[in-house]
């Protein structure tokens, strides 16, 4: 008898940058957590791919940050039916998020693919919150070009951040509606990059096959780098793992209660007699009976 099995691969980042100090290059496989995530939000396809591409560009960028306290948001705001798409990372590796209408479905666009472009909308926000645990949070925006995600970083990263950038970003939605592959890359010119380095860069951009396709065949982040940075010395400086990792808590949904002020919560329990809070981020469900809201009243007046 033969057995037949898959091995699942497990979500990681690699950092690497090349010898000669023109680019600074991260790859990430995060098809478990984009899955994770579509079992957790019941995700249609297309929003699937919308959210996955998202949550998979949150945990390269959380890979950017240099201390544990240190947390990226990226946010698309589009015209489009899906509404809001919310992905925050951090230095840990952990990555949540949500789609603000999981249930979108669209025909498949000119090319035969998933049209998150449509979906996404072509007009409205990009916006990128680093909160580096300071007073202020560093907050840039740029205009959704596309919808279809890693163009509209790559643009935000030109524009907003005058950091020239190749954002790949991909996601395969198996027939069953599970994700069959996820992962991408970011590829960052160095200050002291040349010219001809960078000619050399955009010439392999227009090579290389889908980020998703080259998962799907099974490729390691360490492959996809040397398959696509194939033109240059390479050295592999940090690999992390990255999980889907929501970190609500009773405590932290307490704290929104008393938030929203003295009248507000007079009111729940007058009218209701009890609240029910669900995390937007794992769907886990939080609710208190009219003692528990009798008791976070009486903190917001002492």
């Amino acid at each position: 008898m033969t057995i037949s099995y898959k091995v699942i691969m497990q979500d990681y980042v690699i950092r690497a940058m090349d010898k000669e100090g023109n680019i600074r290059v991260f790859v990430a496989l995060t098809t478990n957590l984009v899955n994770e995530a579509r079992n957790i939000h019941n995700t249609t396809p297309t929003a699937s791919a919308a959210l996955g591409r998202t949550l998979t560009a949150a945990a390269i960028m959380g890979t950017m940050l240099k201390n544990e306290k240190e947390i990226v948001s990226i946010q698309f705001k589009g015209d489009g039916p899906l509404n809001t798409i919310l992905a925050v990372g951090n230095s840990r590796g952990e990555v949540k998020g949500y789609v603000g209408n999981p249930d979108v479905e669209l025909p498949l666009n000119e090319r035969g693919k998933l049209d998150v472009g449509t979906a996404v909308g072509r007009n409205g926000k990009l916006i990128v919150i680093r909160d580096f645990g300071l007073k202020e949070p560093y907050i840039g925006q740029s205009n959704i070009v596309t919808g279809e995600i890693a163009e509209d970083l790559t643009n935000y990263f030109a524009y907003s951040e005058q950091q020239p950038s190749a954002v790949a970003l991909g996601v395969l939605v198996d027939k069953d509606t599970s994700i069959k592959a996820a992962g991408g890359y970011i590829i960052q010119a160095l200050p002291d990059a040349t010219e001809e380095a960078l000619d050399k860069l955009e010439r392999r951009m227009s090579q290389v096959e889908p980020v998703s396709s080259l998962i799907e065949k099974g490729y390691t982040p360490e492959e996809i780098l040397n398959y696509v940075c194939s033109d240059f010395n390479m050295e592999i400086t940090d690999k992390s793992p990255v999980s889907l990792t929501c970190d609500c808590s009773v405590e932290r949904i307490e704290k929104a209660l008393i938030a929203i002020g003295k009248d507000e919560l007079e009111k729940i329990i007058k009218e209701d007699g009890q609240a029910e809070l669900v995390c937007h981020f794992c769907n886990e469900k939080y609710s208190f009976n009219k003692e528990e809201l009798i008791k976070l009243l009486n903190e917001v007046i002492s």
